[in-house]
């Protein structure tokens, strides 16, 4: 048995794990705090709050009332974070970063029981990716897929249940689903759970008064400009550093992010949504031809998972630091199946991450303002986005039927023997 795969079982191994769960969240947390530099956890204090307490003032509710960019649970975890009060006195960070804490503490200790060197993988991802991690609504979303993926083996409802429950919180584990659906062999109890999750949630959205906004956040999406952090931004941001006075950066007060405006950016920005399209349809077709050579289903599902989630990443007109928390769960899926295999792309996002945390919030000045140092960084950091992508592709072009076995992710399945 590899160590990735090797349970915590002694004392030993699960007070180190806590003692790091503990170092990193605290170190985190009073960065998020402290505030500085470029405020990390923003988002939760700025944004968040701001909506609750607008309801709380007015009685007009984001998501509900009006539309929304975000999937409609991404609504509870921000209303609970309130429950201590509003307005700029009441402990809304505090609240949400406990609230965070936990769902991972819950996550980690799954992790752990599965492999302890998977748990120790997510808790230096973390660190890597720093603040962010956990003062966005991405925090909330990755801990319930960890666990549903996690669950795919033995409980595959139960799984899809969760996987869909963090699809409305943030879309990106609906990558996942689709993997399962696309890999599987327990189609019928995929899709009735997912639909009838789906339909509880829009039911409950219903029955708070919501309507056209329910499905807004796709449209929101839809229509956003270039993002400096997205990688098809690099080559504006290159000319920017270089004197470029044609090309700049601007705050989008609607959306609230920092865009590239150019000539011609937007049609750009525009294109980026049938190019990632593309990506994804790539994957897929890659996927089935796996599938239909007799690929091993556990290893074509994790590769097909984060082939999907890499697409959305490189692939997208929008590029902001939590979202290299997306890689976790397929990662991690990766890791428990066949650890040897997904070293290489394991080992990429915890590089990129790294990089990440060192353009946002440590220099992010240097994007909004571009600086070549940090431009180049930033360019590293969005060059291992697409070489995650290309892993995933070649991964899925090469993959070879293996001898059956026993999986611990989809019931019998084939032997997945790696030098």
């Amino acid at each position: 048995m590899t160590e990735a795969r090797r349970p915590a079982s002694s004392v030993l191994d699960w007070s180190l794990l806590a003692a790091g769960f503990l170092v990193v969240h605290l170190v985190l947390s009073v960065v998020d705090f402290v505030g500085a530099p470029n405020q990390p956890a923003g988002d939760v204090t700025g944004v968040y709050r701001f909506w609750i307490d607008y309801w709380h003032s007015s009685g007009t509710l984001v998501g509900v009332d009006t539309d929304w960019v975000y999937p409609i649970a991404a609504l509870p975890p921000m209303l609970l974070a309130g429950v201590l009060g509003s307005g700029p006195d009441a402990p809304y960070l505090v609240v949400w970063l406990v609230m965070v804490a936990v769902l991972d503490a819950v996550a980690l200790v799954l992790v752990a029981r599965r492999g302890r060197g998977l748990a120790w993988w997510w808790l230096l991802c973390t660190a890597l990716i720093g603040p962010v991690a956990l003062a966005r609504i991405d925090g909330i979303a990755l801990p319930i897929a960890i666990v549903g993926v996690l669950l795919l083996a033995d409980r595959p409802a139960v799984a899809t249940v969760l996987l869909t429950v963090a699809a409305w919180v943030k879309v990106w584990p609906a990558a996942i689903v689709a993997a399962v659906l696309l890999t599987g062999r327990r189609l019928a109890s995929v899709v009735s759970a997912a639909a009838l999750t789906s339909a509880v949630i829009i039911g409950l959205a219903l029955l708070a008064g919501a309507r056209g906004t329910v499905f807004s956040f796709v449209s929101a999406q839809a229509t956003r400009g270039l993002q400096v952090e997205a990688p098809i931004a690099t080559p504006w941001l290159w000319s920017a550093a270089l004197g470029d006075q044609g090309v700049g950066v601007y705050y989008d007060t609607s959306i609230l992010t920092f865009q590239i405006r150019a000539d011609g950016v937007q049609t750009v920005a525009d294109a980026m949504t049938p190019v990632l399209a593309v990506g994804v349809l790539v994957v897929t077709l890659l996927a089935l031809l796996a599938r239909l050579r007799g690929v091993d289903a556990a290893e074509l599902l994790a590769v097909t998972a984060l082939g999907y989630v890499s697409a959305v990443i490189a692939l997208n007109k929008v590029g902001s630091p939590q979202y290299l928390t997306w890689y976790v769960a397929p990662v991690i899926l990766g890791l428990l199946v066949s650890p040897s295999r997904f070293r290489v792309p394991a080992v990429l996002v915890l590089v990129a991450a790294g990089l990440t945390q060192l353009i946002y919030p440590w220099f992010y000045g240097g994007v909004t303002t571009p600086t070549p140092w940090v431009i180049a960084v930033l360019t590293l950091r969005n060059a291992l986005e697409l070489a995650v992508l290309a892993w995933c592709l070649i991964a899925l072009r090469t993959a070879q039927a293996e001898p059956v076995r026993r999986s611990t992710i989809t019931g019998p399945t084939r032997t997945v023997q790696h030098a």
